[in-house]
C-alpha cells in the first residue's frame, strides 16, 4: 500500500518542550515521509518553536486559543486542513522509537475493515517502576484486530485507542462525523462508532512512540474528572461497557510486579495515586453531567 499512499499528521501543542522537536526530527526521518505536518498549537505566546519550523518544509502552524481548545473539535479543525488518504493524530510529547512509525501504521490499513490503528506506548528512561507497568498494561506486545465480536471477551478494552498516536482512514472519519466535541476519550466515542458500523480497531504494536507520565497525586485527580465527565455525558458509549473492571486488574497487576520487583514501599505511594484517580473519576462521572444538565436548563 505504501506506494502513493498520502499521509499527513496532526499534532496538537500545547506549552510544548524539547521532545516535540525530537518528534518533528523523527517525522522528517520516516521511510514513509508525511505530506504535511499540521500543528494545531493553543496560544501562541507559548509556543516558541515557529521560527525553527518555518524553515521546515511540509510543516504549518495554526494557532487557536485556549478557549477554542476541545480534545475533539481541535483535532477536527487538523482534520479539515488535510486532504491525505490517512491522517495520524499525536501529542506533542510522543516522540518514534525508530523511522518505520508511519509504515507500521499504515499496514493494517491494507484491510478495508480497519477503521483506525494505533501505536504502542512504550515508557521513557527516566519513567518509574509504577509508570512502567501501566505502559505495559495498557500496551503489551502483539497486534491485535479488535471488533464488535471481542466485547465479551475484551469489554471497554475493545473500544480502547490512544489518540497520542493513532491513524484514521479520512473516508470513514469523515463519514462518521470524526470526533464529538469532548475533553477526553475523542477516540475511544469514535472507536465505538466505527465498530457499531462493523469496522475494527487495530493494535499496531511494532509502531512505537516513547510516551510516559509522572503525574502527581492532584495531576491524577484532575486528570481523572475528565475521563469520568466523558464517560458520564456519553452513556451511549459507556453505560454498558464498564472501566471499572479494568482498573481493579491495573491495581492487583501493578501491586504484585513492585512486590515481584522487591519494590513494596512504591504500594502507599501507587494505592495513594489510584485513591485520587477513582475519586476523580466518580466526581467526574456522576457531578459533571448533573452539572451540565441542570445548567442547559
Amino acid at each position: 500500500m505504501e506506494k502513493g499512499t498520502s499521509v499527513d499528521v496532526v499534532i496538537l501543542s500545547f506549552k510544548p518542550d524539547d521532545r516535540f522537536l525530537r518528534l518533528i526530527q523523527m517525522l522528517k526521518k520516516q521511510s514513509l515521509k508525511p505530506g504535511r505536518i499540521i500543528i494545531i498549537n493553543t496560544e501562541e505566546r507559548y509556543f516558541p518553536y515557529s521560527d525553527k519550523l518555518k524553515k521546515l518544509s511540509g510543516v504549518e502552524i495554526h494557532n487557536i486559543s485556549g478557549k477554542e481548545f476541545n480534545h475533539g473539535e481541535s483535532r477536527n479543525l487538523g482534520a479539515v486542513l488535510s486532504e491525505a488518504e490517512f491522517i495520524i493524530f499525536m501529542t506533542q510529547d510522543a516522540v518514534p522509537c525508530d523511522s518505520e512509525l508511519i509504515s507500521e501504521l499504515i499496514k493494517p490499513m491494507e484491510d478495508p475493515v480497519v477503521a483506525v490503528s494505533y501505536a504502542r506506548q512504550l515508557p521513557a528512561k527516566t519513567a518509574g517502576e509504577i509508570e512502567r507497568y501501566n505502559r505495559s498494561f495498557n500496551y503489551p506486545d502483539g497486534d491485535r484486530l479488535k471488533t464488535d465480536r471481542d466485547f465479551k471477551e475484551l469489554g471497554i478494552k475493545t473500544i480502547f485507542c490512544s489518540d497520542v498516536c493513532a491513524c484514521y482512514r479520512s473516508s470513514l472519519f469523515n463519514e462518521l462525523g470524526g470526533f464529538v466535541r469532548t475533553d477526553f476519550n475523542e477516540d475511544m466515542i469514535f472507536g465505538y462508532g466505527a465498530i457499531k458500523k462493523g469496522y475494527g480497531i487495530y493494535y499496531a504494536s511494532k509502531a512505537k512512540v516513547i510516551h510516559s507520565h509522572e503525574y502527581t497525586v492532584l495531576q491524577q485527580f484532575k486528570r481523572n474528572i475528565s475521563l469520568g465527565a466523558s464517560q458520564g455525558l456519553h452513556p451511549e458509549v459507556f453505560k454498558a461497557l464498564k472501566s471499572e473492571g479494568e482498573g481493579k486488574k491495573l491495581v492487583r497487576g501493578c501491586i504484585l510486579n513492585l512486590i515481584k520487583k522487591r519494590k513494596p514501599w512504591l504500594i502507599p505511594v501507587f494505592i495513594l495515586h489510584c485513591g485520587a484517580r477513582y475519586s476523580g473519576f466518580l466526581l467526574g462521572k456522576y457531578a459533571v453531567p448533573l452539572f451540565s444538565k441542570n445548567k442547559s436548563v
